[in-house]
Order: C-alpha cells, then structure tokens, then sequence
C-alpha cells in the first residue's frame, strides 16, 4: 500500500511538471509572439512609407520645386536639415576641421538623412546648436518651409492666417513658437511620404549606400537649371560672396582675380549626377527623376503631375492651387518677391529672365567653363549679344530625357 502511495504522488508531480512545463513554454510562444508582432508593426511602417530626396544646387529653383511636395498633404516636408550638420563642422576649431575630411562630412550627411527618413528627428540634436533643451529647439533651419512642421500636432495654434491663406513663413516662427522635436517625429510617423531637400551633397554618387540600404524605399527627384541662371541668382542672393562677379557685371570689366571654382564645381557634380542618374546603374534603376527648372517653370502643372506619379502621390487640389497662385505675378507682393527664399514668382517670364541681367562677356566666360554640361542637358549657347537679349529665341532645347525604369 505504500508503495502505490508513492507511485501515485509521483505520478502526480510528474503531471504538474510537464503541465508546468507547458504552460511556461506556451506563455513564452505568446509573449516572443506579441513582441514579433510590435516589431514588424514598426518595420511595416518603415516599409510602407515612401522616401524621397529633392536633390539639387544652389539657386536652382529647389525652394520652388520643394512646395509641390510640401503642399501636399500627405508629405512630411523638410527643408534643407544638411545645414545644421554643415554649420557644426564649420563651427570646429581649425585644428579639428584638418582631421575632419569630405567622406567624415558626407557619412554625417547620410546618418541624418537616414534618422530622419525613419522619424526620428531628435537625431538632429546632435547638431542644431544652442543644443536643444528636453527636445525643444527654437533653432530648427527654416522650420516654417515645412507645413507640417507649422500645423497640429506640432503647433497647436489656431491662427488667422492659416484660414486666409498665407505662407507659412509670415506667420509660423511667431505664432507656432520653439519646435517640438517629438511631436515632430509623430507627425513624421503619420504621413505616407518624407520628403527631403538638399542642396549640399555634391553628387548623386555619394548617396549610393543610403539609396541601397533596404530600410529605405528611397526615390531621388533630381531638379538641375542653367549654370549661366544660377550664376545670375546667385548674384543677387548672395552680394558679399559674389561681389567681384557683380562689378564685374556692372562695369563690363573682368576684376583682377574673380573666383571661377565654385561655377565651374557646380558645373561638374551636376554634370557628373546627371550622367550617373542617365546611365541608370542597378542601383539607381527606377529610383531617379530628372527634371529641368525651366521645364517646370513653364509647364508647372504637368511637370507636377509626372513628379507626384513618380514618387507615389495622388493629385490633389491644394497643390494645383498652390501652383495656380505662386506662378503668376499679380499675386506676387513686393516682400514675396524680394524675399531669398520666395517661391511666388511669374514661373514662366522668370525662368529666362538672368539673358537680360548677365554681361554678354560673363556668359561667354560660363559657356566656356560649363559647355559639356550645356550641351549635356539641352542649352543652347548664346553666341553674340543680340541673340542673348533676344528673348523670342529660347536657350531651352526641347529635350525629353528618359523616364526612369
């Protein structure tokens, strides 16, 4: 009798262990379950999202470019974010900038642009200086380019001039207050597209690893324009760095020593990105846009269209309306118009409009710096002063570059 007493307790352990046991491993199978299934929430959401970069230069129309995205509801919009990342690096002793070289630089640039592709803006903390205080920074470069950085839930306040209409610019930094940083990233999370302009990568190349990296679904919008436009616009943004170009502009006179490097730069990364992006190499197959400023300048509509298909976006009516309003003089105020970054302008009567403002001995100085990129993207040289004034005659070919694949 005894002995059965034990073979029954021990059967009974027995029992308790393997349910034990089981219970244990099925608690275990939901919980690593429940964890997978946050996991692949948030990488769905990664994967669902598209990413686009506005690549371009200086002075080339990128501003104006950046608000049909911008405009767009469905965009999280962000203008120009390299700046911080620039001005840190300058803003290192010279000892320092002698250790830092152009790969440090441009790893910088992809590390921000890829946190940022990802909504985590608080990455960005690393170089906005004075450094922001429990994520709150009144610092964020032209903060009021990005509607939705001026809108709830990152700025919750109502204004007047949000139903009126009025850029965001007059009325964001004062009444929007310091920037958010994590709200910003939540606003970040709930829109379809990111949206990125830059201005200071120099060529499509150096983007490759963030192209390829498979986190990304990363689409490059390339806008280019003129040189000879650019040079023009740069002028009159820019008098102090263009001061030798603009006497010699005034004067008809070529000063003793003009700095030709930075044109001539501009000239070979565009050109050199624009071959990369024709060539369409396995890694940037289907991922590369080029459109030409004065394309789009004369054709805004349709040249919207064919962007916002080719980054994902439906139509929709307040970026026609944007356009319909920002392209046409009459609705341009002197401010708009004077402003450095203004996108309001007559798209269509500005788009050539540097013929009637360069001397005809500049633009023979660029033709010959810029020809290969000239003839590369479609404009025509201007070989007397006359046919340069001569607006009648366009410098624009009617080019169709390939679409991508």
């Amino acid at each position: 009798m005894e002995c059965s007493w034990k073979t029954v307790l021990l059967l009974v352990c027995a029992s308790l262990g393997v349910q034990y046991t089981a219970i244990r491993t099925l608690t275990r199978s939901i919980l690593l379950l429940i964890c997978g299934l946050t996991q692949d929430i948030q990488n769905n959401h990664h994967s669902l999202s598209k990413h686009i970069l506005l690549f371009a230069t200086t002075r080339s129309g990128s501003s104006f470019t950046g608000q049909l995205l911008n405009q767009h509801p469905g965009v999280f919009y962000v203008f120009e974010p390299l700046y911080h990342v620039q001005q840190a690096f300058s803003n290192t002793s010279s000892r320092q900038r002698r250790t830092l070289d152009r790969r440090a630089l441009l790893g910088a640039y992809r590390d921000l642009l890829l946190n940022l592709y990802t909504c985590d803006l608080r990455f960005m903390e690393n170089y906005i200086r004075p450094e922001p205080q429990e994520h709150v920074t009144g610092a964020f470069f032209r903060r009021s380019s990005s509607h939705a950085l001026c809108t709830p839930p990152v700025c919750p306040a109502k204004s007047e001039a949000v139903a009126d209409g009025l850029p965001d610019e007059t009325w964001c930094p004062k009444d929007c207050g310091a920037l958010n940083l994590t709200l910003a990233s939540a606003s970040c999370l709930s829109k379809g597209h990111v949206a990125i302009k830059t201005v200071r990568v120099p060529e499509i190349a150096d983007l490759r690893t963030l192209i390829e990296d498979p986190r990304l679904d990363l689409k490059v919008l390339h806008l280019v324009r003129d040189p000879r436009a650019i040079l023009a616009s740069r002028m009159m943004a820019f008098s102090d760095q263009f001061r030798a170009w603009k006497i010699w502009n005034a004067t008809r006179r070529q000063p003793r020593y003009v700095d030709l490097s930075q044109i001539t730069s501009t000239c070979k990364d565009m050109a050199a990105s624009v071959e990369t992006g024709l060539r369409r190499p396995s890694w940037l197959r289907g991922r590369y846009l080029l459109v030409r400023y004065e394309d789009l300048a004369s054709n805004p509509e349709e040249r919207a269209s064919e962007i916002h298909r080719f980054v994902g976006l439906q139509k929709d009516s307040r970026v026609s309306s944007w356009i319909s309003q920002n392209t046409n003089r009459d609705a341009c105020s002197p401010s708009e118009w004077n402003f450095r970054y203004s996108t309001t302008r007559d798209s269509r009567a500005t788009a050539e409009s540097w013929r009637l403002r360069l001397d005809y001995d500049i633009v023979k100085t660029l033709q010959s710096l810029c020809s290969d990129t000239l003839a590369l993207l479609g404009y025509k040289q201007a070989h007397s002063l006359v046919q340069l004034r001569n607006m009648s005659y366009s410098l624009v070919e009617a080019r169709t570059f390939q679409p991508p694949l």
